[in-house]
């Protein structure tokens, strides 16, 4: 992952319902989430949550399919995936992070 990518993933996670949003999302898996159940749960109006989740489409971190008359909004996890290894990419001096209680490194 580039470094302007991760910069506008970053941006567009920085606000509240938008991160809110995307936990559900990745909470939901591949099964995703219409934009309904995503209005309930977040208890917005459509027209917030449409304009929340084109920030996040339009940052590589949520997909969109038609289903029927559905939309279904889903996490991207390879994406997810490739900024969580961008962001820990440095970890440890570039050893093996060893599992910690108090820290996600343990030799920090």
């Amino acid at each position: 992952m580039e470094e302007q990518q991760t910069i506008r993933s970053l941006a567009a996670l920085a606000h509240a319902y938008r991160l809110r949003a995307y936990r559900l999302l990745v909470v939901a898996g591949n099964e995703g989430l219409t934009p309904g159940a995503l209005m309930e749960a977040l208890e917005l109006p459509a027209a917030t949550l449409s304009f929340h989740l084109k920030e996040m489409s339009g940052a590589g971190l949520i997909t969109q399919e038609r289903l029927g008359r559905n939309l279904i909004y889903r996490a991207d996890f390879g994406h997810m995936n490739a900024l969580l290894a961008y962001l820990s990419e440095n970890c440890c001096q570039g050893e093996a992070c060893l599992p910690s209680t108090t820290t996600a490194c343990s030799r920090c």
